[in-house]
């Protein structure tokens, strides 16, 4: 296979894609066997009730805990034995925010720069600014939404090919949870970055992600593009959303509809 041809492929090859993945703690299963590709320079929803197992996907994601079986590939790459290398190409920010309390926004930012070559100081500065985060506070002075909004210039202050987001707007106003949206939106899928967010906030998500995926006790119930879905089935993403995770244990079927 020629240099091109191999480059062709990568370039098409989805940003994320997980194939019969089992996520367990002690002889609990929190994730069963799911299956899902994540198109590059997508918005992508994974939708689930607390609970469904969304935060312990994300683990998985990043490297921080192997996957009980399956397979999952980042980029191309296994994140549990290429997670260095792949934290250069991947931004994360995790449900809680969490950087040292003492630390400034400013020493933050000086932290980060150290260990990223791709940097981007100019952009981090003018994200901060959009979000009105005070700069000389500590992190442990800032609000929730402002926490986020420091976590969220951090995870793409190197232009990450792919960000990974935990539930980023729990906890937070409007306001806020609006910014995080148009950041979303305006500027990354401007660029072509592809976005990777669980969540349970519908009313955040609708106008943002490409394609939706719900999950139900650790199984995929519903996936596919979210027009595509909402045309077929005759429903808002609301009341998809509250038919697939709203049902009994054991009721939830599995349903793909593909473009």
């Amino acid at each position: 296979m020629s240099a091109e041809t191999t480059a062709a492929a990568v370039g098409t090859a989805p940003a994320l894609e997980i194939e019969g993945l089992s996520v367990r703690y002690g002889r609990t299963h929190v994730i069963d066997g799911l299956t899902l590709a994540v198109p590059r320079g997508s918005v992508y929803a994974l939708l689930g009730r607390n609970g469904a197992g969304k935060s312990s996907l994300l683990r998985v994601l990043v490297g921080q805990r192997p996957a009980a079986a399956g397979r999952v590939r980042l980029l191309g790459e296994d994140p549990w034995t290429r997670r260095t290398a792949l934290m250069a190409r991947v931004g994360v920010v995790p449900e809680e925010p969490d950087a040292p309390s003492e630390m400034t926004t400013v020493q933050l930012c000086a932290f980060c720069a150290r260990l990223q070559p791709r940097w981007d100081p100019a952009a981090v500065a003018e994200r901060l600014r959009r979000f009105e985060v005070p700069m000389d506070r500590p992190f442990g002075r800032l609000s929730k939404g402002q926490k986020g909004a420091v976590m969220l210039s951090l995870a793409l202050g190197h232009s990450p090919e792919l960000l990974l987001l935990d539930d980023p707007t729990l906890g937070l106003d409007v306001v806020a949870r609006d910014a995080v949206c148009r950041e979303v939106i305006g500027d990354l899928a401007d660029r072509g970055t592809t976005v990777f967010v669980t969540t349970h906030d519908l009313r955040a998500i609708e106008g943002i992600a490409d394609e939706v995926a719900i999950l139900h006790e650790g199984r995929l119930a519903l996936g596919g593009p979210l027009e595509a879905l909402k045309a077929q089935r005759g429903e808002s993403l609301e009341q998809m959303f509250a038919s697939v995770a709203g049902t009994r244990a054991g009721d939830a079927r599995v349903r793909e509809v593909r473009s």
